[in-house]
């Protein structure tokens, strides 16, 4: 993991407060429209990159089965409508994609603001495909806006989101050319990602490409696209050059889950699916994410199937292995992940398997297990590539290998692992031993009740084409 700790000052900023108010992200006419761009470029990425770390923890982890609940776990259930300690995104990205929207203007309205058109385009693209991919159709193309614009947005279709002009794809391919067209001496400030260098933020444009084109390569033919960025060698390559930021291990800029009560800590605990998972690759990570269970008698490992029904079965935290300690007692190793250089490594080694680029699968893996290993910090074992980790594993498809070891490493990356899991079917999950949802493992997020109650009639229209906002209509690069 990168190891520049940034000490993020807590702006008094009316318009950075999150809100569960879809109208009030649109309108607020209160907000000020003339902040420094350089506090709204920092307030962005922090906020963002913090809550989302938080999220993937207290919830996309339940979803994608790193961790298990003992109580309190209606969310771990599939009761995905009663978010508890997590599992409420939607303001996240309203706020702070309504927040980016007044920094892109200012970059086009002032001329020395024109060095952060690029990177808040980058960020607009970013932050929209992960709110697309949880939720699928949402408010895109009018939204974010409400100042100047409709305070009751359409919903966009995810197809045209990723492929339309201004959208995902687009966004991308401008924000580069924004950065690559610049020739003022105007440093940009505010960076906490890449602390200004703009040629990072194209290597970190290219690497989300990977990742945007790989992800619909089920739906659109891709490969040119892709091989033309693989050839061109300028993505994240190391860890060095990936796209994060640290948490300290001090409030206010710990990791969120730190500062919560112990209650909550002991709450989560390794899932069953985690624990069959660690152990079948003999994978020495396992000390990082949990801790052997207090009744055990060797530093032994035990997970709990997810989706337990608390209020007839009680059992003992003692009996499980907890969170592994990064969580919570030293959290300065941990990162607000935005994009890697191993998630990038992996993306490339899937576009090599499905044949969209022409190289070696096996050396794009065994790259990205190596960086997985570094930005945890452990040590890699020689013998790890010889075993169950092989790509060629007996009784494994190397899809499953390269899925399997993006799961481990995507621990915290907001809803990643979910994500991933519906796009590919791995690693294999369990269904939930008490399931809210038919015993159905859900692939999408459902829309919160504040987006009908303030944009009924476009609600509408959405809330129909997922028969009723079911947790189990696929979406579009899905189907």
């Amino acid at each position: 993991m990168k190891k520049i700790i940034y000490t993020i000052a807590i702006f008094a900023i009316t318009f950075a407060s999150c809100t569960k108010d879809f109208e009030e992200i649109n309108t607020n006419q209160n907000s000020p429209v003339s902040v420094q761009p350089s506090l709204l470029l920092r307030q962005v990425i922090y906020d963002y990159g913090e809550q989302m770390s938080y999220e993937g923890f207290a919830a996309g982890n339940l979803l994608s089965q790193h961790y298990a609940l003992l109580d309190f776990n209606l969310f771990d259930r599939h009761d995905l409508k009663s978010p508890q300690l997590g599992g409420n995104p939607w303001p996240i990205f309203f706020t702070n994609l309504r927040d980016n929207e007044i920094l892109l203007k200012q970059s086009r309205e002032t001329p020395s603001f024109a060095v952060y058109e690029g990177p808040a385009l980058i960020l607009k693209a970013y932050m929209a495909a992960a709110l697309t991919d949880i939720f699928g159709d949402v408010p895109y193309f009018e939204a974010f806006n409400g100042v100047d614009g409709t305070v009751t947005p359409k919903y966009d279709l995810q197809e045209d989101i990723y492929q339309n002009e201004k959208g995902i794809l687009d966004n991308l391919d401008k924000g580069i050319a924004a950065i690559n067209a610049y020739s003022a001496a105007i440093s940009l400030e505010g960076d906490i990602l890449f602390n200004g260098d703009l040629d990072a933020w194209v290597r970190f444009a290219n690497s989300l490409k990977i990742k945007y084109l790989v992800r619909i390569s089920n739906k659109v033919d891709v490969s040119n696209q892709l091989q033309t960025i693989f050839t061109s060698g300028n993505y994240i390559k190391n860890n060095s050059e990936n796209a994060t930021f640290d948490f300290t291990n001090t409030a206010p800029n710990s990791f969120r889950f730190a500062q919560l009560r112990n209650g909550d800590f002991t709450n989560f605990i390794m899932s069953e699916t985690a624990e069959e998972i660690f152990a079948d690759l003999n994978d020495n990570r396992v000390g990082n994410f949990y801790q052997p269970f207090a009744n055990s008698t060797s530093n032994e490992f035990n997970g709990l199937i997810n989706g337990i029904n608390a209020s007839t079965t009680t059992p003992s935290p003692d009996d499980y292995s907890l969170v592994g300690t990064i969580f919570r007692e030293d959290t300065s190793s941990l990162d607000a992940n935005f994009m890697t250089a191993w998630e990038t490594s992996f993306l490339l080694a899937e576009a090599a398997q499905k044949g969209l680029i022409t190289t070696n699968m096996e050396t794009l893996y065994n790259n990205g297990v190596t960086l997985a290993f570094e930005y945890w910090n452990t040590n890699l074992p020689a013998t790890y590539l010889a075993g169950n980790a092989n790509l060629n594993a007996a009784g494994k498809t190397p899809l499953e290998q390269i899925i399997t070891q993006k799961w481990i490493a995507n621990t915290i990356n907001g809803y990643e692992s979910w994500i991933e899991f519906r796009r590919t079917g791995f690693p294999a999950l369990k269904n939930v031993a008490a399931s809210l949802n038919n015993n159905l493992i859900p692939v999408r997020m459902p829309y919160p009740a504040d987006a009908g109650a303030l944009n009924a009639e476009n609600y509408k229209v959405a809330e129909a084409a997922t028969n009723g906002n079911s947790l189990d209509v696929k979406v579009w690069w899905n189907e």
